[in-house]
């Protein structure tokens, strides 16, 4: 009984060392975007450098895997902060609340391009948004009409002013941000690009019109059903339409290639043939190594993103949990750096690793949320 009573002491002691470990952290977490990562990473090793506070720990883990994270509770076993290559989506903000997370500061940090590049060894790529979706989307239109399984295997079968070569693109997973904005730029620029498709994509929500289109692209009414089943309402034509235009195929011609897009970038130096996706900073920081494919005949520029004419454009962001503000240490002030002028400005020091800032006017609008922490209002 003595030897029971001082194991459950010894226990309980350990127990109350690993609680009181875990109810202290003296750095900033930071999880999310590999696209954003190297802009967090540059801040947060400026910040540790310049101020009293810890080097923020920044970790790549995908914008959905971090939101994922973020959302899981408030404490200091979840991430303070998370990078996104997206907007946070409703279901993400509700998985939030259910969880506690409930005020969530948002803060645009600038704007990025999706290239698609390959080895500046070979041949530059001239695409456009239909090129890309006949190459990787998962069902295409047949010669009736019907979407099928896609059958092209080279660039020359897509369109036969390209490369006869096989279509071999590396490319982020689903939990990727990167993935998210390529789809819905790239992809479904691509599928309107038929007019059927496009038509389709208008449709109202549970219409006979829609079920016909359905029926004359060859889309199985389970895929109704499935939605109908998830949502609890009919789906709209828009629904549809991105089943079909977000569907990236998985007959080895598009390869998941994770997280890293260093990595990326050394697979396409040691393959010629390959074609990688990734953010416009990646382009930047190896134009010694990658050239951007044109798109919709505009190359992949720092003032072609700037100006919207760089077709795959995409807004970047950070959220911040507002219930660690003052738990955590440094946290404010993180937010401090990140939205000086010296970091984000047009001149600042991130846009030497290739951010494209936002407008003055806009830039002053997130600071002053920084400052205020204002919790976004969706």
């Amino acid at each position: 009984m003595i030897r029971k009573q001082i194991a459950l002491a010894v226990a309980l002691g350990m127990a109350g060392l690993t609680a009181q470990a875990a109810a202290t952290r003296d750095y900033i977490s930071i999880v999310g975007s590999s696209t954003v990562y190297p802009f967090a990473t540059v801040v947060a090793e400026n910040f540790g450098k310049t101020t009293k506070f810890n080097t923020p720990k920044v970790e790549s883990t995908g914008s959905g895997g971090g939101l994922k994270l973020f959302c899981a509770g408030v404490g200091v076993e979840h991430p303070d902060i998370t990078n996104a290559s997206r907007a946070i989506k409703s279901s993400e903000v509700e998985s939030c609340a259910k969880n506690g997370v409930k005020e969530i500061v948002e803060m645009k940090i600038g704007y990025d391009g999706i290239v698609m590049a390959n080895s500046s060894s070979a041949e530059p790529y001239s695409l456009t948004t239909k090129d890309i979706f006949l190459a990787l989307a998962k069902m295409v239109p047949g010669p009736d009409g019907k979407l099928i399984d896609n059958p092209n295997k080279t660039w020359k079968d897509v369109n036969p002013e390209l490369q006869n070569a096989t279509i071999e693109v590396l490319g982020p997973p689903p939990t990727s941000g990167t993935r998210d904005a390529f789809v819905e730029l790239a992809m479904e620029g691509g599928a309107k690009a038929f007019p059927d498709l496009k038509t389709l994509r208008g449709l109202e929500r549970g219409s006979d019109e829609l079920k016909a289109m359905m029926k004359k692209l060859g889309i199985p009414m389970s895929i109704w059903t499935a939605y109908e089943e998830k949502k609890g309402k009919a789906p709209s034509g828009k629904d549809i339409f991105k089943v079909v235009a977000h569907g990236v195929r998985e007959d080895g011609y598009y390869i998941e290639a994770g997280e890293n897009d260093n990595l990326i970038v050394q697979k396409l130096e040691k393959n010629p043939a390959a074609l990688g996706i990734f953010g416009f900073s990646f382009l930047d920081q190896n134009s010694d190594k990658v050239q951007g494919s044109h798109i919709n005949d505009t190359e992949p520029t720092f003032d072609a993103i700037a100006d919207g004419s760089y077709p795959v454009s995409r807004s970047l962001y950070f959220y911040v949990k507002k219930a660690h503000v003052g738990t955590i240490p440094g946290i404010q002030e993180y937010l401090n750096e990140f939205s000086s002028e010296k970091a984000w400005g047009d001149m600042g020091y991130l846009t030497d690793r290739g951010l494209i800032p936002m407008p003055k006017t806009e830039r002053m609008k997130f600071r002053e949320d920084a400052m205020n922490l204002n919790p976004m209002s969706k």
